[in-house]
């Protein structure tokens, strides 16, 4: 059936956004009720402008949201009725109320974050649109809606949250080898392309890895094998090599438990130092190294690897 709003363009763009907005807020309102929890849609902006603040007035979060007197003292009420806020008497002005969270408000507080953060998450994927126009972005952005409901989105990532903190990080096992094969071929076909050397270590991880004194490990989840890493002898020290998570099991933190897996064990073996190879343009990956202490190196000559430009080294003694 045509859309009749999408059809009218940018005159329309009022209803349009009003359109996405009241479809957030339903969803939104979808995953609360799937994890019985007795929160608003609509009481997010208040709430948490009142959980930011330790004590804040109404004239306060008028002027923050830029709302009418009305609409504020309208959500207050209704968090008043749910008990999540409390009123006290400035000390100052007793005709002033300061606005609190109620005890039972920083529990709802503790319950609910986890799933703010999801929901922030998936808007920031549903939302990383290159577009020429508003109206493009929220064409695409409506399309992907159509795809896949925001609430179901927002649900699979809670849910996959929960599921990566019983993540089990076990060793090398000759039935893996497939696993080790298609999650590092599949991520360099994603993100480059698949080198000669890769292919040679990809197929036989015992002859160049495991044989000449490495590691291979991998990320298991409900005995599915959702992402490896793998520690290859090289020189004087240990390359961190082969990492790759599962596309359906990516933004969870997989790789980062199996490289903070590698660093312990290379400490508990007294390992020197670690090093690896990456490329610029993989911004979040560098971001993370960075994050655990690696740092820039120069790359060799004879670098094994035709997509590196950059080298980093983790020194683990002092």
């Amino acid at each position: 059936m045509l859309d009749a709003l999408k059809g009218i363009g940018e005159i329309g763009m009022g209803s349009r956004l009003k359109r996405v907005s009241d479809y957030m807020m339903r969803e939104t309102q979808i995953v609360y009720n799937e994890y019985n929890i007795d929160f608003d849609s609509y009481l997010f902006p208040i709430f948490k402008i009142i959980k930011n603040k330790d004590g804040v007035t109404n004239t306060e979060i008028n002027a923050s949201l830029k709302t009418s007197q009305p609409a504020t003292t309208q959500t207050l009420n209704k968090l008043l009725k749910k008990q999540l806020i409390v009123l006290k008497e400035d000390k100052n002005d007793k005709r002033k109320k300061i606005i609190y969270l109620s005890q039972k408000g920083i529990k709802l507080i503790q319950k609910i974050t986890p799933l703010w953060e999801s929901i922030e998450h998936i808007i920031k994927e549903y939302t990383a649109i290159q577009s020429n126009s508003l109206i493009e972005h929220l064409n695409i952005l409506e399309e992907k809606f159509n795809q896949k409901d925001f609430s179901k989105a927002i649900i699979e990532h809670i849910n996959m949250n929960t599921a990566t903190k019983t993540i089990e990080i076990v060793d090398f096992k000759r039935e893996y080898s497939t696993s080790f094969y298609d999650l590092n071929i599949e991520w360099l076909q994603a993100f480059f392309y698949v080198e000669a050397f890769d292919e040679e270590v990809l197929n036989n991880p015992e002859k160049y890895i495991i044989n000449k004194g490495g590691y291979v490990f991998f990320a298991k989840l409900n005995n599915e094998i959702v992402g490896t890493v793998a520690l290859m002898p090289k020189d004087d020290t240990y390359e961190l090599t082969k990492m790759a998570v599962s596309p359906n099991h990516r933004g969870h933190k997989i790789g980062q438990q199996l490289m903070q897996h590698c660093i312990n064990f290379a400490k508990n073996n007294d390992f020197k130092s670690l090093i690896l190879y990456s490329n610029k343009k993989l911004e979040n990956a560098i971001y993370i190294y960075r994050k655990y202490n690696f740092i820039e190196i120069p790359v060799e000559e004879n670098c094994p690897y035709e997509r590196c430009d950059i080298k980093m080294k983790l020194n683990l003694i002092a």
